[in-house]
């Protein structure tokens, strides 16, 4: 695990309460990461690819029809292709410092949800425990209520045995 991630998870941990990655990444950011972040969303878009496009188409333009004794760029745009080298040096490194951020952020939303998933299970193995424990609690007391129902009803089968005997005694007496 590398030092980001385990710098973020130890900062998650220490609080009870679920934070949103997202969240954490945005706070700790400086402001080179963000324009980095910047930059990538930029040069990965549509607006940017078909801006830069016309941009080309233009220039190309310019420098073929309109100034064509006086270009400042001639045909083979060499200057063009110089800016172009350099764009590309120096885009291609904060994009991809962009995209290692971004995999750290990945990793740490999969650790956080790891870590979730682990206290959830724990949490429905506490209440399986629990209804279990009430379950044998309830077999306990539905039990011993029906053998007081059962010595109960004994106890009047007895009481109505000894009256009807008694009873019957009284009337043989007579």
């Amino acid at each position: 695990m590398n030092a980001a991630i385990r710098y973020f998870t130890e900062q998650l941990r220490r609080t009870s309460v679920s934070r949103d990655p997202n969240q954490l990444f945005a706070e700790r950011q400086t402001f080179g990461e963000r324009l980095a972040d910047h930059v990538a969303a930029i040069g990965g878009s549509w607006s940017f690819i078909v801006g830069f496009g016309l941009f080309l188409a233009i220039w190309a333009g310019i420098n073929t029809f309109i100034l064509v004794e006086r270009a400042f760029d001639p045909f083979p745009y060499i200057f063009l292709n110089l800016m172009l080298s350099m764009l590309a040096a120096l885009q291609a490194p904060i994009i991809m410092m962009s995209q290692n951020r971004q995999a750290a952020k990945d990793r740490l939303e999969a650790r956080l949800d790891y870590e979730t998933n682990i206290r959830s299970e724990n949490q429905i193995a506490g209440l399986h425990e629990k209804i279990d424990r009430l379950q044998e609690q309830l077999a306990l007391v539905i039990e011993l209520g029906l053998r007081e129902r059962v010595d109960h009803e004994a106890a009047l089968d007895v009481a109505d045995y000894v009256s009807a005997k008694g009873h019957g005694a009284a009337m043989c007496s007579d």
